[in-house]
Formats: C-alpha cells, structure tokens, sequence
C-alpha cells in the first residue's frame, strides 16, 4: 500500500496550488485521484445516486424501474414530508391525474419495498387516502 497525500487549499492558496501539481507532475508515477461532485442522496444502508441513476442497498446494487426510481428520489429528497398522491403523480409522471392514481402509485411503492426491504433504517410508510412519506428509522 502506497501513501495517500490530502491537502485542502483555500482560494488564497491558488500559487502554492499549482507549484505542487508543476512539481508532481515531473514524476510520472504518482496518481492523481480525484473526487467527482457528484450529489449523492444517502442514509445508513442506502446511497441513491441521482445522477448515474443508480440505488446501492447495503453496497449491492439494486435495480430498479424508472418510476420506482423516480419515486424513490423524490420521497427521499423529501423525507419526512407526506407527499401526496397527486405530488407524486405531477413529479413522477409529468402532469395532472386524470383519474384515480393511488392504486398505480401505490404498485411501485409496494414493488420498491420489496427491492429495499434489507434496509431497515428507512421506511416508506402510508398515510390513507393521502400519500406517501420517506422514514428514517430512529434508533
């Protein structure tokens, strides 16, 4: 195992910056890392990743639909939040319900817990005739 070298700049640091990188740069062998700014949306067992569109549950990789996706990302985003059906339905689908929308909401909301159901520090819980809301276990 090598050695890892961090060092955090400040805007003021910029000179000190680049003279460190000229130097390293002369020695071909080192390897230059660095960290993506990508956000990442996660709690204890569950890291969802907007951008890749990629769910990790207990660091497996878990598949899921667009809409169970899209749901999943918008109940965390707003955790804690009852989000209702009809939130749910402009958010996830793009547009107004034209009809009844629970029993379609709530098929990708049972098939999502399902997927995720290894991960006992979240929860998606119900409230009746209403919506739906993202959980985090209290311990």
């Amino acid at each position: 195992m090598g050695r890892i070298l961090l060092i955090e700049f400040t805007d003021d640091d910029k000179q000190e910056f680049e003279e460190i990188i000229a130097y390293l740069k002369r020695f071909p062998h080192f390897e230059k890392m660095s960290f993506s700014n990508e956000n990442i949306i996660s709690f204890p067992g569950l890291e969802i990743s907007p951008e890749q569109r990629t769910v990790y549950c207990n660091c497996k990789k878990v598949h899921l639909t667009t809409k169970e996706f899209d749901i999943l990302c918008l109940l965390a985003t707003n955790k804690g939040q009852v989000l209702t059906y009809e939130q749910i339905y402009q958010c996830v689908w793009g547009g107004f319900p034209s009809g009844e929308v629970n029993d379609t909401i709530g098929y990708h909301v049972r098939n999502l817990r399902k997927k995720l159901s290894k991960v006992p520090s979240f929860s998606v819980q119900c409230t009746r005739e209403v919506g739906y809301c993202f959980e985090i276990q209290s311990e």
